[in-house]
């Protein structure tokens, strides 16, 4: 009997799977950092759910740029807050973050796309404004294609009492808040 159900839960998870074990493919993607989470899989809280971005109403549009170098700092759109250490980035560097809206979800988008840094960033996103609908699954960033199809997750650290979500960034690209 516990074979059976082990064996329907597999079959579950790769139902829900994008590709059952293999990583995901993208011209764009980069190659999975060690500070990232697997491909996105169905969870169990009660019942099967598969991964989900987490419904948001929309923040106004917003985007800022700043020169950040070897000392490290930090930019913030909105809630949202990127913080660079000292010793990320060996040059100074122009950055962008801007806050998308109309996509039902808090969304960041950095620039110079594809940026990459020597230690990781601490990218942290407030979910004040998502609709929880009742679940208590941990939110987590998740790096995010165009069309907001889950990459990989960052490696996250959630904070109901603030209702922020912390992620450990190694590179630019776009992120939004998940389950």
């Amino acid at each position: 009997m516990k074979a059976v159900r082990a064996l329907a839960v597999l079959l579950v998870v790769c139902l829900f799977a994008p590709s059952c074990g293999e990583p995901p493919s993208s011209p764009v993607a980069p190659a999975v950092p060690p500070a990232a989470m697997p491909a996105p899989q169905a969870h169990y809280n009660g019942t099967w759910q598969p991964p989900a971005l987490l419904v948001c109403s929309d923040l106004p549009y917003a985007t800022k740029t700043r020169t950040i170098g070897p000392a490290g700092g930090r930019i913030r759109v909105g809630p949202h807050v990127l913080r660079i250490p000292r010793g990320a980035l060996d040059t100074a560097t122009q950055i962008t973050m801007t806050m998308p809206r109309g996509r039902g979800v808090n969304a960041v988008h950095f620039e110079p796309e594809g940026l990459r840094f020597n230690e990781s960033a601490a990218l942290t996103m407030s979910y004040a404004n998502c609709s929880l609908r009742g679940r208590r699954q941990p939110k987590r960033i998740a790096y995010v294609d165009e069309s907001l199809n889950i990459l990989y997750y960052l490696l996250s650290r959630d904070n109901i009492h603030s209702g922020r979500v912390t992620g450990k960034v190694d590179h630019f690209s776009d992120y939004v808040i998940a389950w």
